[in-house]
Parts: structure tokens; C-alpha cells; sequence
């Protein structure tokens, strides 16, 4: 029967299945206390006390009670000022000691209070006296001076990554410590709004931080120390500490999602566009989940469930259904009538008592499936949309067509020019698409047309600080990024991220070994959090500020393998990864250092709070997927390497967590890829189908679920990644010629050397061979493996200037197949020789 194929919904399950949504509120950062202790390692405990003691030994020196409360304004200032000349001195004990007492002041002097409120609101008053008097700039000079003094240490000197442990680097981490403290305090107070003494601080901070400290800007130089860590020059560096002050730092210079929503208005009014009228977070907050697509052994157990239903209830009936009835009848004289509402009560309350559930003709009194009459989102047509439907539609019915024309209607029918008239109210015009118009004009034009004075946002001025060396710095971060991931199984010991978690001694007790492995989980979760946090606000933000700086950098994401390391990481069970309880309360600071300590046992041991979800793992879920989806959206080729890697079935695991926003971007993800998943794949997951038509935006005329898109031939994506390419290297060497020079210098020994040493072009060559998931090859042009040598890598980008300059030694095994790639790459691929002509037209600087 077809009512056995049906999902029916479940007794107060909305029809979206047993399990509730997921209460998470998507925002810029946690909560400031969430935040303060992930900073802190467990294994970091034993040092909190060593703060203590250098605050009580230096106000001994200074024959002052050791009360930071009791000391009068003066007093706390004059003996900040001491501290600060202190940390000038030669030597390292005085230094670090003065250090750790403003360590002790940033952490709110927890040892003479007893409860968290008092120690939050202390940590704020110590932290405005602390920045007022400039001890954000004596330790950004403090970290420098550690940073050179690591610079300095000879190579055989340097230990081995698996040879580091937390005692390597104390002194990074009290510094480190102390820059995030402020930087966070900062941040959290301006967004709540209740200070204005801090709104003139964050101002003056957000300033601060956007000028160069020593010819370079603080994110510039955490960025290099993530560089210096990947490359091993620097295996002592505490990663996690540098990529949360990284992440904070960025997002306080910038600005949030607020900030973003402000920024995007005010370009577009800028550039006579409407102001958005749609935020997708606010909207995603008061969507709800979709009920997640049923698997194989879903489908089994629920026909299973249903076949015992069908039992019992023809048990039920055939014996004390017709009893009760019976008496029922005898007892009114009257006979039970099914639209009766008080006798249907009666029945499902029965099946209750049967442990059954009615069929589907008896739930009608139940809640309704929920269903909106509207759908989220307003329709959006882009002018390319508008230009084809008018050229296919002069082509069929006139004969001919009309360039750059969208106004001209004549001898079009009737139902053309409604359908004209549907497009052109939803016709939406971006940011981007102005943006790339004016770079056209520029090129066409040079003497005539003029940019204007750029202004120096903080996007832009971040923008000109790293594009020297922006590829070495997203190489890093994905490589952080990949030993993070709870699938990852490096099979290298280039790279430690444990090095500031792990101690000396390896604890043998059990319990002392269930906190610290605890503790490395929590650990790789948070550093999780961190990248994938900076990434998408760096993404965001020079999207906004110019399309072509956010398209540099998602090509080189996309060259470092950022796609396949996502799927990689989504390759797990995603439910149990959000819902996951690396923290144990007990721990986390301040608790851990406030009233009476007790020892950790088996008895008091808690895992997790009272949330049914991990905050850090769906942040960083839903991060990802945006970072993916900014990645790939209106790339053919890229959407491409979405169907490559089969990415269908490891994104539809992800639809198990129930969370609307981020079922949002999982949905938007394979509708990009479900035209060329072919029939069978659409036919036998029409219920994620559905979800995509209810949750995500329409294009009026973007056939999504067929493959009809003229598009698709896979002979353009070579020349649209080339296409793209040669835009954005225009675009730099017009605006930072000496910048992109440097740029080339840098991506030109990389690719030598990685051609010399037959390695990857960006990243560690990781293959998942269980899923079919290969991490490693040319991934620009949508290859699926890492079969390919990198002179291919070269051939394959090089389709401009940046790579013309690059002697490379080819391969013995390529010179012998040389006549084979002739034939299969050269004279078998079609050449569109204006673009190529305009490419070797470009002057290279």
C-alpha cells in the first residue's frame, strides 16, 4: 500500500522526528567565560599559582601588603609603571617575574576573592587601568624580543616537534596570556554596550592594532608565527594561545557580523545600490530543522516498527478492542461513530495503554506538521540570468539576438514579457558585480577611467600587510587546521599542535590520564574553533572590501587543498562531534583556582555542562561550511570537486544535527552539486530535495535539479579558473605592484621546490582511502587524486604571468610520456586564443 512508503509524524514531533533542535545561537565568539578558559590548558594549572607568588615576592620588594583591593588608586598605578620598567630588563627572571604579577592582575587577583562574578568585574576594572597605562605595547615589544631570541638559536639547537613539551614555552605563554586577556575584555565589553569608558578604550585599541608595531602589524606577525611553527623553525610556539589572539585580534580590528551587515550597506549605498533588506542569521534564527534524511538501516528498523504496529493492532482489535467497545455501547447506547471526537480520545488513549501508536487516520487531532505559507527567502535573479533568458528567448522566437541589450522586447510574446517582468523585479545587483565592472573599465581604459583614492579600512590595510606572503599563511593554517581534525591520522612529526598541552611526564594514573586525554580533545577542538573562526571572518570581510582580494585568497585555499581537508573533516560522526563533552567543569578557570580545591576522582568527575550541544564544535561546524560554500558558490569547476570527492553522502550525515542554520549551508552545498548526481541520486532522496526547496533561496530560472545547464561541459573549468586568475593578478599588480612582486618571488621558490622534491604543491599529501577521499594532487582544476606531477601543478595555473619566469626540471617518467600529454593535453584540449592572446598582452611588473 503507498501509506507504507510515508513518514508519518510521530506524537509531538512536528512531522521533523523525535529528537529536539539543537539551542545554539550562532554569534561572533562564546560567552567571555567560555572564552577566558579555553585560553588555559588543564595541564596549565600548576603555574596559576606561580602568578601568585611573583605578585607577593615583588609587593614584598616593594614593602606593600599583598592585596591588590587595599591598595589605593595611586599605589596601583605607580606600581604598574614599575612593572612595565622591569620588563626592559636584560635579565630574563626580573622580566618574566614582573610579567607574571600582571598576569596575576588581568586574571581579577583571584586569590583574594571567592566567587566568579567578583573575579570577572575585577579582571575589567585591572584591565582598563592595565591598558591606559600602555601595557598592550610594552608586551607586544615583550613578545618580539621572544621571538627574536627564538630567531637567533642555531638549527642544532632546535628540538625536534615531538620533543617539545608545556615547559618549552612558559614565557609565550605568560606573555601571550596577558595580550589575550585584553584583547578579549576589550572586545566583549564594547559589544555589551554598558561602558562608554570602554567604548573609547575599543576605539583607541581598534586603532592601535591596525598600525605596525616595529613595521609590523600584530596580525602580521601571529600569522608568521604560525609559519614559523609549520615550518618547524619553531616547535616550542604555543599555537593555541598565538591562534586565539589571532582570531580576536582580527575580529576586533575588523568588527563582527554587526559590523559586516553596517560595512555592506554603507558600500552599496556608496555604490547607488538598496541596502540589503534580508540578514541570513537573523532569518536562520527562527528557521527550524528539517528532519534528517532516513539511511539505509533507518528505513529497515522503521518498516521493521511499522509491521509491528500493523500487529498489535490487529491484535488489540481481534480481542479486547471489541470487549471494550461493546461495553461502551451498552453502557451509552449509543454506537461509537468515528468523527466523533470523544470516541478517537478514547481510541488513542487505548493504543497508548497497547504500548501501539494509532495509524495516520487517527493522529488528525494532533499537532500539525509545521508548515510555513512563505518561503524565507525573496527570489534573486543576477543580470547574467536576465541577458541569457533574452537571448534564448530572441534566438527561438525571432531569429536573432541583441548585445548588452535588456530593455528591447519587440516581437517577443506576451508570456516573454511577463516572465521579463518577473525577472526584473527580482533582479539583484552585488557588490561584486559593480566591483568587477569597474576593474573591466580600468583595464579597457587605464588613462581614463580612475579608481579613486582607496580608503584604508582595516580590511584593507591587513589586505596590503600579508599579500607578501598570504599563501604561506593559509598553507599554515590549513595545516593547523588539519592536525586539529579529529579524522586526521598524520603519518609525519613535521608539525606538534600537543607541543603547549602535553607535560614532561606522561601521568600513569588513570585518572590523571582520562583528564589529560580530556584535555588533548578539548585542545584540538579549540584550535578548531580558532582557525576556522579567522579564515571566515578574513573571507567576509575582503569580499566586502573588494571581490578580487577575497578571490586571491580563495584560490589559494582552494590550491592548499582547503576543500577535500573540510570533507575530511566532516567525514566523521558529525553527531556525536557537536554533542561531544571535552571539558570537565571542575577545571576550567576560575573555578579551578577559587574557594576549596578538592582532588579530582572518579565520584566528582563531570563532564560537559548542562547544554545538550558542545558550543566551540558547532561553531566551528557551521564556520566550515560557510568557509565552503564562499569557496565554491558560481565556481562550475570547484562544484566539480565537490562531486569528485563524493561529498553528497558525507554533508548528508551533517543534516543529522538538528540545527537550522547550519542544515542551511549543508543544503546549499548539495544543491550546488545535485544536477550532476545524475537521476538515481535525485530519485532516491526526494525528502532532501524538499529541504532544499523549503530551506534555501531560489533562482527564478536556475534549474538546480536537472542537468541542463549549458554551464556544465567540463572543457570551461580549465579556462575559468585561468579566467579568474589572470582578473585577480591584474587587479594586484595594478594596486601593490611591489607587494605581488614579492608575492611571485615567494610562490616561485615554493613551487621549485616542491617540483624538486616530488612533494605537493601546498600540503601534505593525506589520502582517505575508505571513502574515497584523496587529499593531495592538483585540486585547482578538480583532479580527484594525486596521480599527477607538479609540473602539471604549474601547467595547470599557469595560465598567466606569475609562473612564465619558472625554470623547472621535468621528470625522467614525464620526458618519456612526453607524446602521450602532447596528444591528450595539447592537441586534444580547444584553445580560446583571444584569452590567451589577452593574457601575454598583460605587462608583467
Amino acid at each position: 500500500m503507498l501509506t507504507e512508503n510515508i513518514d508519518y509524524p510521530r506524537p509531538g514531533s512536528y512531522g521533523r522526528g523525535s529528537s529536539p533542535d539543537l539551542d545554539f545561537v550562532y554569534s561572533d565568539a562564546d560567552l567571555y567565560d567560555n572564552e577566558i578558559s579555553e585560553l588555559y590548558s588543564y595541564t596549565e594549572h600548576v603555574e596559576f599559582q606561580l602568578n601568585v607568588k611573583a605578585f607577593e615576592d615583588q609587593m614584598e620588594t616593594y614593602d606593600l601588603p599583598p592585596n591588590w583591593q587595599k591598595l589605593t588608586p595611586d599605589n596601583r598605578k605607580s606600581i604598574i609603571f614599575k612593572l612595565l620598567d622591569q620588563l626592559d630588563v636584560a635579565q630574563r627572571d626580573i622580566r618574566m617575574r614582573s610579567a607574571r604579577c600582571i598576569l596575576y592582575l588581568a586574571q581579577g587577583c583571584w586569590a583574594e576573592i571567592q566567587s566568579d562574578q567578583e573575579q570577572e568585574q575585577h579582571t575589567k576594572d585591572n584591565i582598563k587601568l592595565l591598558y591606559k597605562l600602555g601595557v598592550f605595547a610594552s608586551f607586544v615589544e615583550l613578545l618580539n624580543l621572544e621571538i627574536r631570541s627564538s630567531s637567533v638559536v642555531q638549527d642544532a639547537s632546535v628540538p625536534k616537534p615531538h620533543e617539545v613539551s608545556l615547559s618549552d614555552s612558559t614565557d609565550l605563554r605568560v606573555i601571550l596570556s596577558v595580550l589575550y586577556i585584553i584583547t578579549e575584555t576589550i572586545r566583549t565589553e564594547y559589544e555589551a554596550g554598558q561602558c562608554q569608558e570602554y567604548v573609547d578604550i575599543y576605539q583607541a585599541f581598534q586603532k592601535e592594532v591596525n598600525v605596525p608595531y616595529d613595521e609590523e602589524l600584530l596580525t602580521v606577525k601571529l600569522l608568521g608565527m604560525t609559519t614559523r611553527f609549520c615550518s618547524g623553525t619553531a616547535p616550542h610556539f604555543p599555537i593555541k594561545k598565538v591562534l586565539l589572539l589571532l582570531w580576536k585580534v582580527s575580529l576586533l580590528s575588523m568588527g563582527g557580523m554587526s559590523s559586516l551587515r553596517d560595512l555592506k550597506n554603507e558600500y552599496r549605498e556608496k555604490n547607488n545600490l538598496d541596502r540589503l533588506k534580508e540578514d541570513t542569521i537573523e532569518i536562520t534564527r527562527q528557521m527550524r530543522s528539517s528532519s534528517p534524511p532516513a539511511t539505509a538501516a533507518d528505513i529497515l528498523e522503521s518498516q521493521n516498527q511499522k509491521e509491528g504496529r500493523r500487529i498489535a493492532f490487529r491484535r488489540c482489535t481481534n480481542e479486547a478492542f471489541i470487549e471494550e467497545q461493546m461495553d461502551l455501547e451498552s453502557q451509552t447506547g449509543m454506537v461509537p461513530n468515528s468523527n466523533n471526537g470523544e470516541a478517537e480520545d478514547d481510541l488513542n488513549d487505548y493504543f497508548r495503554n497497547c504500548n501501539v501508536l494509532p495509524l495516520p487516520e487517527q493522529q488528525e487531532n494532533q499537532q500539525p506538521f509545521h508548515n510555513n505559507s512563505m518561503l524565507p527567502w525573496q527570489p534573486k535573479v543576477r543580470q547574467k540570468d536576465l541577458e541569457q533568458f533574452l537571448e534564448i528567448s530572441r534566438s527561438k522566437f525571432i531569429g536573432y539576438t541583441l548585445v548588452n541589450d535588456l530593455n528591447t522586447l519587440a516581437g517577443l510574446p506576451e508570456p516573454i514579457h511577463e516572465g521579463y517582468k518577473i525577472l526584473k523585479n527580482h533582479m539583484y545587483t552585488s557588490l561584486a558585480d559593480v566591483q568587477i565592472k569597474l576593474e573591466e573599465n580600468i583595464a579597457r581604459n587605464p588613462l581614463t577611467t580612475n579608481e579613486g583614492d582607496i580608503p584604508q579600512t582595516s580590511a584593507e590595510i591587513l589586505y596590503q600587510a600579508i599579500l607578501p606572503n598570504l599563501p604561506q599563511y593559509m598553507i599554515a593554517l590549513l595545516k593547523v587546521l588539519l592536525a586539529a581534525s579529529p579524522t586526521s591520522k598524520s603519518k609525519t612529526e613535521s608539525i606538534n599542535i600537543m607541543s603547549d598541552v602535553l607535560p614532561k611526564e606522561i601521568p600513569l594514573t588513570e585518572m590523571a590520564s582520562t583528564k589529560l586525554e580530556i584535555d588533548v580533545n578539548r585542545h584540538k577542538e579549540i584550535i578548531v574553533k580558532a582557525v576556522s573562526g579567522t579564515l571566515l571572518l578574513y573571507l567576509k570581510h575582503f569580499k566586502i572590501n573588494h571581490i578580487y582580494q577575497f578571490e586571491f585568497m580563495s584560490q589559494h585555499l582552494v590550491f592548499a587543498n582547503c576543500i577535500p581537508l573540510v570533507l575530511k573533516f566532516f567525514n566523521q560522526n558529525i553527531t556525536d562531534y557537536v554533542t561531544s563533552k571535552n571539558n570537565i567543569p571542575l577545571l576550567d578557570f576560575p573555578s579551578c583556582v577559587l574557594g576549596d580545591q578538592t582532588n579530582l576522582t572518579s565520584e566528582n568527575l563531570v563532564f560537559g555542562d548542562n547544554a545538550s550541544f558542545s558550543w566551540r564544535n558547532m561553531f566551528s561546524c557551521i564556520n566550515l561550511l560557510r568557509i565552503l560554500n564562499k569557496l565554491i558558490k558560481w565556481k562550475h569547476s570547484r562544484v566539480m570537486m565537490l562531486v569528485v570527492f563524493k561529498s553528497a553522502p558525507i554533508l548528508k550525515k551533517a543534516l543529522k544535527v538538528r540545527h537550522a542554520m547550519m542544515q542551511l549551508y549543508v543544503l546549499k552545498l548539495l544543491k550546488m552539486q545535485t544536477k550532476y548526481l545524475g537521476r538515481q541520486w535525485r530519485k532516491t532522496n526526494m525528502k532532501t530535495i524538499s529541504a532544499i526547496y523549503s530551506k534555501v533561496r531560489h533562482r527564478l530560472n536556475d534549474d538546480w535539479a536537472f542537468g541542463n545547464d549549458l554551464e556544465s561541459r567540463p572543457w570551461d573549468f580549465q579556462a575559468e579558473e585561468c579566467t579568474l586568475r589572470t582578473c585577480v593578478d591584474r587587479f594586484n599588480n595594478r594596486r601593490y605592484p611591489e607587494a605581488t612582486l614579492k608575492c611571485q618571488s615567494a610562490m616561485n621558490t615554493q613551487v621549485q621546490e616542491a617540483v624538486n622534491q616530488g612533494d605537493d604543491l601546498q600540503t601534505d599529501n593525506i589520502n582517505n582511502n575508505d571513502n574515497g577521499l584523496s587529499l593531495g594532487g592538483n585540486l585547482c582544476m578538480g583532479n580527484s587524486g594525486g596521480d599527477e606531477n607538479d609540473a602539471d601543478h604549474v601547467r595547470n595555473c599557469g595560465c598567466n604571468g606569475i609562473w612564465l619566469d619558472i625554470k623547472v626540471e621535468l621528470t625522467d617518467d614525464f620526458k618519456a610520456n612526453y607524446e602521450m600529454w602532447l596528444d591528450e593535453e595539447v592537441s586534444g584540449t580547444p584553445i580560446d586564443w583571444d584569452i590567451l592572446i589577452k593574457d601575454f598582452a598583460q605587462p608583467i611588473n
